[in-house]
């Protein structure tokens, strides 16, 4: 998901909160993960995520931040430039015009 959004192949986890292990998947549930983005930084996006039963939408797994940093080819932080969520086909929506 960081990928898409950062539209950088090189991007990397640098921080993840706790996860909260709400309940129990059993084998055979389908499950769902919802994430949100919560910032974007000059070369990071903070995003927070949920894991959830799909049928019943019972939380599973909660974590409240991760920290994902866009990195050039000497793997230092590149400033991405995003401000906003982007949608990939609204992207190829936008390569039409």
């Amino acid at each position: 998901y960081s990928i898409i959004q950062l539209e950088n192949q090189k991007t990397v986890t640098k921080y993840m909160s706790e996860i909260d292990f709400q309940s129990s998947a059993k084998q055979g549930d389908i499950v769902e993960i919802g994430i949100e983005v919560l910032k974007f930084g000059t070369a990071s996006l903070t995003l927070k995520c949920e894991v959830r039963n799909k049928m019943t939408r019972k939380p599973i797994i909660k974590v409240d931040k991760i920290v994902m940093v866009s990195l050039d080819e000497e793997g230092k932080a590149k400033p991405h430039g995003k401000t906003k969520v982007e949608f990939v086909k609204d992207r190829l929506a936008d390569d039409d015009r």
